[in-house]
């Protein structure tokens, strides 16, 4: 579990600001396994992770998608060994992009900390009933301390309200969770978790819809954020922290005449393809930047994108950018390079 984010939950139970147990697991496998269980209680439940304690839960995580069990879990993103490295890339999080969670990227403390209290009407919405990953890049919001707004706890009540379970373990009324799903009904299984997962879109816009009337905060849609993106002919595209620097190229290339502008993606699972799609309709080109990389392939979200695009009569030059692996920092250089590179080749390249 990520250290600072279960330390301070653990305060705040301590001293009766938080009415909860929290339960001490022997690892992250044990830990994912007792937010099921509790969960399948019809208890509210949180967890957080990072890096190699992600990939340790990994079975467990098709497991609670599979039950549509609405976990929500912070994942301070870090690298995977080997080498050894415990500093930032989306590596770890990529790497589950097919176990049935949400899969939501903030940029700032703000929005973390308003992301998870989304998630919990997200994944309990009884259209969805599918877990929540809040990814967060490791230290530099993890471990970095910057002002947060915490809402009062009967503000988050009002716009969340007390947890009413559809199904659960009780024994006056007994029902069978995670059964075994023969050859003829496991499809049917996976289709109806696909399906929940598109329904998330709508959900999704909705929620960060509510949260934006109730606390006067929102982040784009709740799916993507685009910034000077109305005139722009070139632009990025990317998730987490790297969007901030992103946007201060963005202002000082518009001082020099330049029409760029940044397409932030918040939702990587579900996809919004057709949101993207919309938004990026009169732009030339687009530089995607992935903190990841699929080994002898591309980065992810450049997959995601050029997937996207795949059928439209009239699309951007989409150009691929690995940057960020391990904790490098990516610099404002990094970024001008990008939208001076977009004209090339579809290739990606490295930002080393």
């Amino acid at each position: 579990m990520d250290t600072h984010i279960v330390e301070r939950l653990a305060d705040y139970i301590n001293d009766g600001l938080l009415k909860s147990e929290m339960i001490h697991a022997e690892s992250e496998h044990s830990a994912i396994s007792a937010a099921l269980g509790a969960e399948a209680m019809g208890v509210r439940t949180f967890t957080a992770t990072a890096s190699q304690g992600l990939a340790l839960m990994h079975e467990i995580l098709f497991v609670v998608s599979g039950m549509r069990l609405p976990v929500v879990m912070a994942v301070a993103n870090r690298a995977l060994s080997a080498p050894i490295n415990i500093w930032n890339d989306h590596q770890d999080s990529i790497s589950e992009r097919d176990s049935g969670w949400i899969q939501l990227y903030v940029e700032s403390a703000q929005e973390a900390l308003d992301t998870v209290i989304q998630a919990y009407k997200i994944a309990e919405n009884r259209k969805i009933l599918l877990p929540v990953m809040v990814c967060l890049d490791g230290f530099t919001l993890s471990h970095v301390y910057e002002p947060v707004d915490i809402p009062e706890k009967k503000e988050v009540d009002k716009f969340l309200p007390k947890y009413n379970p559809l199904f659960k373990l009780d024994t006056k009324k007994p029902i069978t969770m995670g059964p075994i799903g023969f050859p003829n009904t496991y499809m049917e299984f996976r289709k109806e978790t696909h399906e929940a997962m598109l329904n998330s879109i709508e959900v999704i816009k909705n929620t960060n819809n509510d949260f934006k009337k109730s606390f006067s905060r929102s982040y784009g849609d709740g799916l993507i954020e685009i910034y000077k993106i109305d005139d722009a002919d070139y632009a990025v595209a990317a998730m987490g922290t790297v969007c901030g620097t992103t946007r201060v190229v963005v202002d000082e290339l518009r001082k020099q005449g330049r029409k760029v502008g940044l397409i932030k993606i918040k939702s990587f699972r579900p996809f919004p393809k057709q949101k993207i799609i919309n938004c990026c309709k009169n732009l030339k080109g687009i530089a995607v930047i992935d903190r990841n990389i699929s080994l002898g392939n591309e980065g992810a979200l450049y997959t995601e994108l050029r997937s996207a695009f795949y059928n439209q009569k009239k699309k951007p030059i989409i150009k691929g950018f690995i940057a960020g692996l391990g904790g490098r920092d990516i610099t404002l250089s990094h970024i001008k390079t990008a939208f001076n590179k977009i004209e090339n080749s579809s290739d990606i390249e490295w930002l080393l």
